[in-house]
């Protein structure tokens, strides 16, 4: 999968190796990056690479919730009766590209949060299941204020990464420039299947995690509340809210993910700390204390990494 998006994308090894994570953990992520750093580009490569079902929104000020899930039209048969049929949406699909997601207001928003969640769409008195595998992946630019609607807390915590996607280095622009200037298209070919994606899954999914991993990631997690006793000082001084536990089992889920991709068959400190920051960075709120000093939440995360100690083993006699 690498080398296939390699011939499209240049660089963003980080990033991709996050969306990778995401996929093969049933989880959806956010990209966050200023224009034209090519978000929608590696998104529907990634579309193409696998051998699924692809859609993209583009969210606008006026997309509302039936542009999403679909909605009833009345329909005449031959005889001249009349009676209503379900046209479905985009959100029908396998990989579905929200892009400029906080274009919409929350309303268009909320559309997507049993789908996300339940995998599962209700429309009136109906409800449908959606097809193995389903998975959002949203772009945002965090610039621009104007005709925005930023993403409501629950929507966020929906999102299993909230992945930044920066610039590219001084070799890797000369790289994508030169590709540009030969102006020829890269094909890629389809190297997973639907089928194959949902048993890597499963695969990922059965990677052993042990009780001092669980440890770690709950005074982790924890330790990000600042009404929490264990939490650290500075926590308690510049945050105003911290992770629930459902960022604990992102952690989890995306060592995994990070183990599996490795070659290994558990999960180790290292594949927690590595996901860390995708997994915390929009589950933590920092006050105005925080903004006053330059902090925010990847700073406090850095900090809690530093400063969280690993668990200490019982050792056998």
């Amino acid at each position: 999968m690498e080398q296939e998006l390699a011939k499209v994308i240049v660089g963003q090894h980080e990033v991709i190796e996050q969306v990778f994570a995401a996929i093969f953990t049933r989880g959806h992520c956010l990209l966050e990056g200023v224009p034209g750093l090519a978000k929608t580009l590696m998104v529907s490569t990634i579309a193409r690479i696998l051998d699924v079902n692809f859609k993209r929104i583009q969210f606008t000020p006026d997309l509302m919730p039936s542009d999403i899930t679909g909605t009833d039209v009345l329909d005449e048969d031959e005889n001249g009766r009349r009676q209503f049929r379900f046209v479905e949406g985009p959100i029908f699909t396998n990989i579905l590209l929200a892009d400029e997601i906080n274009r919409t207001p929350p309303k268009t928003q909320a559309a997507l949060l049993q789908a996300m969640q339940e995998r599962e769409v209700t429309v009136g008195r109906q409800t449908f299941q959606l097809e193995p595998p389903f998975f959002t992946i949203a772009t945002q630019n965090p610039i621009e204020q104007e005709g925005t609607y930023p993403l409501p807390e629950a929507q966020l915590d929906r999102f299993m990464f909230n992945i930044k996607v920066g610039y590219p280095t001084a070799d890797e622009e000369e790289k994508i420039l030169a590709a540009a200037s030969k102006g020829e298209k890269q094909e890629v070919r389809k190297v997973l299947s639907a089928k194959a994606i949902v048993n890597l899954q499963k695969l990922v999914a059965s990677v052993a995690v042990s009780e001092y991993i669980i440890k770690y990631v709950a005074t982790l997690v924890r330790a990000t509340r600042p009404a929490d006793p264990l939490a650290p000082g500075f926590v308690k001084e510049l945050v105003d809210w911290g992770a629930g536990p459902r960022a604990g089992m992102f952690l989890i889920s995306g060592g995994k993910a990070m183990a599996a991709m490795d070659g290994r068959f558990t999960v180790a400190v290292d594949d927690i700390r590595k996901v860390a920051k995708a997994v915390l960075r929009h589950r933590i709120s920092t006050n105005f204390q925080a903004q006053a000093e330059g902090l925010n939440s990847e700073k406090v995360i850095e900090r809690l990494l530093e400063e969280i100690p690993e668990p200490k083993i019982d050792k056998f006699e």
